[in-house]
């Protein structure tokens, strides 16, 4: 970036919204959602058990796309090149777009009962880790409460929901931002699961990965090593030059790998050897600058140990563009739906597995809306493209116990059983509400736009950090 992101406002107290009490044409959208809850668990515990990696994702987008079908949404399978991406629009005249975001990928490694001890599914190896089920399974009943709104109060408009896989590495939403596919949307939304309720202005850190594959030469490791040429050998000693990276990059830069294939035998010198690595910065030009620099590296490994080597670029995701105006409204309509209540089942569930936690939290914390403010995440996501093409909105709901991190098996627990199924549930009454907000106050659409518009760089100009590759469909392969 020419600049860096920054904030326009010098307090979040000096944008308050008016907070209306709920209006009754609201209760529609509202109601729809309370009357949808044992579809939208049927759904969700369908997705989770699925447990469907990214591009692989086809029954759990399927059951997405059929029942936004069945509601009369005019679905649009296979976009962006990637056979599970898809949107489905329903419109009511010339009005607003607002889309709506839903996820359904899950992890690969995290088979988990919905137990609060660690027990792997028999037979199964994915696991819904970061609660994509719930996410693509609020964010459709979201989208089909507001069609009720705009067709029983009259208001003309369009709502869209956008499909979109492989978040977990496989960069979906990049795809679709570089076809097109939000060119006329007014503004987006999304949320995601999480262990406390919160609409924070946030930021994130930009992402580029890329497997690096290198090739030598088999041979007897003890009877004719000089015959060989490790590939293994080129992997290790990028490794080596890439730790040495790290002290001379901005100290906000993230650099991690793991090796995918590194030989099969140790008496067997290996001829192919490969290492899976990720650059982070807030900024996505350091993020370019740095893998570039990696590239180099892996170029003088190969040459250091007579082996070639090339390199695909699997995914990049752009830093989350903040709104102010956005989150203000989003954070309000969380404050009116509230957080989490617990049963006593659910309470005998959490007490469980908070003791199994790195850092547990009060259990009532799931209860409470954390006060708007600022942040800056450490992680990357391809919503990031969205916001840079659209003004964007998200948050989180406590859909895990307080405290529980992405990416653990206490995640899948919890999403698997009635905590994660409460948090969905208030995650769509909250995207619904702000949606409806939406279309009543224009207003704040371009309220929203021009502060999107003043957020970005002076002469920038959108370029995909993936490039312009096609859709990485077998990366979990």
């Amino acid at each position: 970036m020419s600049k860096p992101i920054r904030f326009l406002s010098a307090s979040l107290a000096a944008m308050t919204l008016a907070l209306p009490a709920l209006a009754a044409e609201e209760s529609v959208a509202l109601n729809r959602i309370e009357a949808d809850r044992a579809a939208n668990i049927e759904t969700a515990n369908a997705i989770w058990k699925l447990a469907e990696v990214g591009y692989q994702e086809t029954q759990s987008s399927k059951l997405l796309q059929d029942r936004l079908s069945t509601e009369g949404f005019e679905v649009q399978a296979g976009v962006a090149g990637a056979p599970t991406a898809f949107t489905a629009t329903y419109s009511t005249g010339d009005g607003p777009t607002i889309g709506i975001m839903g996820e359904f990928d899950a992890l690969p490694g995290f088979s988990q009962a919905a137990q609060p001890e660690k027990q792997a599914v028999p037979g199964t190896d994915a696991g819904h880790a970061c609660g994509h089920h719930l996410f693509g399974t609020a964010s459709a009943s979201a989208a089909i409460a507001v069609k009720d709104w705009l067709v029983s109060t009259g208001t003309p408009g369009t709502v869209r929901f956008y499909g979109t896989p492989a978040e977990e590495g496989g960069a979906g939403k990049v795809y679709m931002v570089r076809e097109g596919l939000f060119d006329d949307v007014d503004v987006a939304l999304h949320w995601h699961a999480g262990s406390e309720n919160s609409a924070d202005i946030a930021t994130s850190n930009s992402n580029k990965s890329g497997k690096f594959r290198f090739h030598g030469k088999s041979a007897h490791a003890a009877a004719a090593p000089e015959q060989g040429r490790s590939a293994l050998d080129g992997v290790e000693a990028m490794d080596m030059m890439a730790n040495m990276l790290r002290e001379h990059m901005p100290q906000e830069s993230r650099m991690h790998y793991v090796i995918t294939a590194g030989g099969r035998a140790p008496n067997v010198v290996p001829d192919y050897a490969e290492v899976f690595y990720y650059v982070r910065n807030p900024d996505a030009e350091v993020v370019r600058d740095t893998f570039d620099r990696l590239v180099k590296v892996a170029e003088g490994a190969a040459m250091g140990t007579g082996t070639t080597m090339d390199y695909e670029v699997i995914h990049g995701a752009m830093p989350l563009l903040p709104n102010e105006t956005l989150q203000t409204l989003v954070h309000q309509k969380m404050t009116e739906v509230g957080g989490i209540d617990y049963d006593a089942e659910e309470t005998a569930f959490a007490e469980t597995i908070s003791p199994t936690l790195a850092e547990p939290a009060p259990i009532s914390e799931a209860g409470e809306i954390d006060p708007l403010s600022e942040d800056h995440g450490a992680g990357s996501t391809d919503v990031g493209d969205v916001s840079w093409a659209v003004p964007t909105a998200g948050f989180r709901t406590a859909t895990w116990v307080p405290g529980t991190p992405a990416h653990s098996w206490q995640a899948v627990a919890a999403g698997g059983m009635s905590i994660g199924w409460k948090g969905m549930q208030n995650a769509a009454k909250i995207l619904a509400l702000t949606a409806i907000d939406l279309y009543e106050q224009p207003a704040l659409i371009e309220r929203a736009r021009s502060e999107w518009k003043g957020r970005k760089p002076d002469g920038f100009e959108y370029r995909a950090l993936l490039g312009d590759r096609d859709p990485p469909l077998d990366y979990r392969n």
